[in-house]
């Protein structure tokens, strides 16, 4: 299976990264992209919060299945 990741494993990567800054790239559609910065504010059992660092401070929602399907990918700042 290799680098194949389940919900599972997806949502324990998140919950273990909470408070941390990550970049994120979410698919907006229509072959729009749009990345954001931001901090993971919170996990719950299907959805997870992240802060967005702009000016509106701003809080968006994803499921973990964004992640497993692609339509979000998030990079944790090192």
């Amino acid at each position: 299976m290799g680098n194949l990741k389940t919900l599972a494993s997806i949502k324990r990567d998140i919950e273990n990264h909470v408070g941390h800054k990550v970049t994120l790239k979410a698919n907006g559609g229509r072959r729009r992209v749009f990345v954001d910065r931001g901090t993971i504010e919170k996990t719950y059992q299907s959805i997870f919060l992240i802060r967005l660092e702009n000016d509106t401070q701003r809080i968006v929602t994803y499921s973990y299945s964004d992640v497993l399907t692609n339509t979000v990918q998030i990079v944790y700042a090192s």
